[in-house]
């Protein structure tokens, strides 16, 4: 079986190495992929949000399954189109992707159906935002409508910062078009945890929660990144608050799209706060996070292709998606600087017995040899019988990993453990 998975970050090196375990797969090709996936990938020099690009080559190339992971061609219609073209797809269709396309479309949503979130409101002129910022509750939450890389969303500590998030995103365009809306909502306060769920429209099943790290520096510090490392389980995701968030927040989604005419089948991801008035959501996403398919895909004990194929033909069942009991944590290592200005192009050096546990994002291949390309390099997975064990494995395998310029949280799963005592 040949399988295609588009994008080229650490989360699509999660997804083949998982994928690959199936002894049906002959052949992964990644679109793009990048110098560290194609130890385990047929890399092809095509960008994610290349559409045509894409299709062409699964024709051309006799694809029989395709994985789309990132969210922009999700959100421009790449399932659509492979799809169209006769070619099973995993991943939402473009209308149901505007779940996390559209930050006003996923307020609006889980106000009609009366799914718990932060109290907002939405603004298309710049004015009328600061006006309203005068005398709004701060903290508060500035987010542009669209895509913006992860970086679209600033929780503003005072009303300076509000202001200013607001002129970069509607005035000075840093996001471009994703800043002409934005929502300005309540700031919550609570344990904050990520659960992906596989979805067919009918039945969602929620995968192994998990606690991501986003602050550039130790002791939740610095600049917001895309992630410096995950656990998993949430230790603050008992099952209590499970069987609420799939009552109150996972099935009434599911329903709320089918409503909306817009069935979602694919992985459907749950960014959510546990305040003291029960869970809320924070963020919808349309695909696999990442970091956090670097924990949650090592302790799936099922095959992740045969779920993923009843996902797209509608016959998703609970016991296809099963999970060993245990932990994992995934450490991050990326160049120093990031998420600002860093240096690339650097060798990155491992012992053979490490590369398993390895999932690279910043990568490239030159003179044969394996470099940086990237803010987040690669990330390292330890996988073990409880979380202080998976830690301290994690970050024994980071210690023999070496790339000049190399950086890295030291308190990944620090916060979990604390919350387990």
């Amino acid at each position: 079986m040949k399988l295609l998975v588009v994008g080229g970050g650490g989360r699509e090196h999660a997804l083949i190495k998982k994928l690959k375990e199936n002894p049906s797969v002959t052949e992964v090709y990644a679109l793009p992929g990048n110098g560290g996936i194609a130890a385990d990938a047929t890399c092809v020099d095509i960008g994610a949000k290349d559409i045509d690009g894409i299709v062409r080559f699964a024709r051309e190339n006799a694809i029989d399954f395709a994985v789309v992971a990132p969210d922009d061609p999700l959100v421009l219609g790449a399932v659509d189109a492979l799809a169209e073209a006769g070619i099973p797809a995993f991943g939402p269709r473009a209308n149901a992707a505007a779940i996390e396309g559209s930050k006003v479309f996923a307020k609006n949503l889980m106000k009609k159906y009366g799914i718990p979130t932060a109290r907002y409101e939405v603004f298309d002129d710049a004015a009328a935002a600061l006006a309203y910022l005068e005398s709004a509750p701060i903290p508060t939450v500035i987010k542009a409508d669209g895509l913006a890389l992860g970086k679209g969303v600033i929780i503003a500590t005072t009303r300076k910062e509000a202001q200013d998030a607001v002129r970069s995103m509607m005035e000075e365009h840093a996001f471009g078009a994703s800043g002409d809306r934005i929502v300005i909502e309540e700031y919550l306060e609570g344990p904050e945890v990520s659960v992906l769920s596989f979805t067919d429209g009918k039945t969602i099943v929620p995968m192994v929660s998990s606690m991501d790290h986003k602050r550039a520096g130790d002791g939740d510090t610095g600049l917001n990144t895309g992630g410096m490392g995950t656990v998993a389980p949430n230790p603050y995701y008992t099952p209590a608050v499970a069987e609420r968030c799939m009552q109150e927040i996972f099935l009434p989604t599911v329903r709320a799209m089918n409503a909306e005419g817009r069935t979602f089948r694919g992985c459907l991801y749950f960014g959510l706060m546990l305040t003291k008035d029960g869970p809320k959501v924070i963020e919808y996403n349309c695909r696999f996070g990442d970091p956090e398919t670097q924990v949650v895909l090592p302790l799936l004990e099922t095959d992740l292709l045969t779920v993923m194929q009843a996902t797209v033909s509608g016959t998703l069942t609970p016991d296809l998606v099963r999970f060993r009991a245990g932990h994992a944590c995934c450490v991050i290592m990326a160049s120093e600087g990031y998420p600002a200005h860093y240096e690339k192009g650097y060798p990155i050096t491992l012992p053979e017995e490490v590369l398993p546990s390895v999932y690279f994002a910043g990568a490239a291949r030159k003179d044969g040899e394996t470099v940086t390309a990237g803010g987040r390099v690669l990330g390292v997975t330890a996988v073990a019988d409880t979380l202080a064990d998976a830690v301290t494995a994690a970050y024994e395998k980071v210690g023999q990993i070496h790339f000049e310029n190399a950086y890295f949280r030291h308190d990944i799963g620090a916060r979990a453990l604390k919350a387990e005592e």
